[in-house]
């Protein structure tokens, strides 16, 4: 899904035109899409290659018929994932930098920070497994492609140049029942793997449990106005425990180093950071 913003800037609107690449399924994807403001709403009808497993290589495919759909009077292109939301509260911000980098041919995209939300909507994961920051406005260059499994994007084959801003992405992909996320898991290892690989994946994803963390900590702070209807009717229970965390030797080394310079050691950046 890919949610655009004209260059009309005088009011701020996320849901100014929508494009969406809808795959072919078996339930009622398309029939909700269609329900949908049609004014703001363009749908992509797609097939999914099934044979581009490697490295999540048809999720990347995707995103691009999303963006190749976007006209080229839309200067900036914002990119959320379907377990992705952002918060009211930042649209501010948002587009103080998209006016600031609009005309900056150096600024290819806006780099946002992340909070991934674990089991339940009180939780969120703090292990160096999660990635801290990823682009999700990027400029309508059609040169630019999404990268490996659709998390990040690439332009000529080399990082795009982005500014950090003070916005968060509200990750809710693991808040889900416990059997249904083990069914999301199943159907993730699919798009990556076949053979003897993939039957090994889905036989360790029977046995996900949430009370298996690596680092979490409470959530404090609040969760975006689109949200609070399905956090209230949340029905199941997970057990999340922070104290029960567990670390390995190196993980307790890199953190505390972490801890007192304020910089995490061997991170992967998809970016590169502009000054």
């Amino acid at each position: 899904m890919v949610i655009l913003l004209q260059n009309q800037f005088d009011q701020f609107c996320l849901f100014a035109k929508v494009v969406v690449a809808v795959g072919e399924s078996e339930d009622d994807t398309l029939a909700l899409i269609k329900s949908i403001d049609p004014k703001r709403i363009e749908i992509v009808k797609t097939v999914w290659d099934d044979s581009l497993r490697q490295g999540g290589k048809v999720l990347a495919l995707e995103t691009n018929k999303a963006f190749d759909a976007v006209s080229a009077d839309f200067d900036w292109c914002v990119y959320i994932q379907a377990d992705e939301v952002l918060h009211e509260k930042d649209y501010p911000e948002i587009l103080r930098a998209m006016k600031a980098y609009k005309d900056d041919a150096k600024i290819e995209g806006l780099l946002f920070k992340y909070l991934h939300f674990w089991g339940t909507y009180d939780y969120i994961g703090v292990s160096r497994n999660w990635y801290r920051h990823e682009i999700r406005i990027l400029k309508n260059d059609k040169a630019i492609r999404s990268y490996k499994d659709a998390q990040g994007f690439r332009k000529h084959g080399r990082k795009l140049q982005v500014k950090k801003i003070d916005a968060t992405v509200f990750h809710y992909g693991y808040v889900r029942p416990p059997e249904v996320i083990k069914r999301k898991i199943s159907n993730f290892h699919s798009l990556y793997f076949d053979g003897e690989r993939l039957e090994k994946e889905l036989a360790s994803s029977k046995n996900f449990d949430y009370s298996q963390i690596n680092a979490v900590r409470k959530f404090e702070g609040s969760h975006p106005e689109v949200m609070k209807t399905l956090i209230s009717s949340l029905n199941w229970h997970v057990d999340v425990d922070p104290s029960k965390a567990t670390y390995s030797l190196k993980e307790r080394v890199l953190f505390a180093f972490e801890k007192v310079f304020k910089y995490r050691l061997f991170e992967y950046k998809n970016y590169s950071v502009m000054n």
